[in-house]
Formats: structure tokens, C-alpha cells, sequence
């Protein structure tokens, strides 16, 4: 059963910081490209970060210079440090899995595995 559990969500302030994290389970972590994406209430869904296998990164450029994701293959684990927060930044954030040829925050249409999201909301 694949599962992808995203926590460390929460209510911080204007220019804080939150570090999301993702435990993934069923599926051959290591050979997946890994991402999160965001969802504001009204919105469409939002691609912020991907990570390939060996570490190549990309970001969308409203979060570029302010978020780090990473990876750790031997735990199964994906974060997110989020720094200098914006309101604008408030939304639920998920993490899902996807093939590597498609591996970008503007093709999560082609993501295979979803978790649930965990919400931050940044107060301005």
C-alpha cells in the first residue's frame, strides 16, 4: 500500500520558517522523482520544488531562493525548509511521487502517488 504522510505544518508569522517533511512508503522511493506541490483555498494546485534521484532540484520562481527540498533515500523521507514565508505562501501543501522523465513542479499531472497535505498558513 503506497503511502505518502507529509507533517510539520502549521501557523507561523511573516519572514519564519517551517520545515515539511514527507514519509514515503509501498513504492521504490529511491527511483521516483519526488515533489511537493501547494494548493490555496480558490486556487489551482501549485508545483513549488522537484527532486530527481540524484539530487537535481528545480523550483517554481515565487519560492526560488527561500525553499530547499531534499531527500533522504535511505529513510524514505522527503523536506521542504521553507524560509523568509510570505502570506502568499499559505496553502496545503502534499507530497507526491512521479516518473522521472517527467520530473518538474509543471507536470504533476503525470505524479502517480499523492499524500494527504499538511496545511501552513503564514499571518501577515
Amino acid at each position: 500500500q503506497v503511502q505518502l504522510v507529509a507533517s510539520g505544518g502549521g501557523l507561523v508569522q511573516t519572514a519564519g520558517s517551517l520545515r515539511l517533511s514527507c514519509a514515503a512508503s509501498g513504492f521504490t522511493f529511491s527511483s521516483y522523482c519526488i515533489g511537493w506541490f501547494r494548493q490555496a483555498p480558490g486556487k489551482e494546485r501549485e508545483g513549488v520544488a522537484t527532486i530527481r534521484t540524484d539530487g537535481t532540484t528545480t523550483y517554481a520562481d515565487s519560492v526560488k531562493g527561500r525553499f530547499t527540498i531534499s531527500r533522504d533515500n535511505t529513510k524514505n523521507t522527503l523536506s521542504l525548509q521553507m524560509n523568509s514565508l510570505k502570506p502568499e505562501d499559505t496553502a496545503l501543501y502534499s507530497c507526491a511521487a512521479g516518473p522521472l522523465w517527467h520530473c518538474h513542479q509543471d507536470l504533476g499531472r503525470y505524479f502517480n502517488y499523492w499524500g494527504q497535505g499538511t496545511q501552513v498558513t503564514v499571518s501577515s
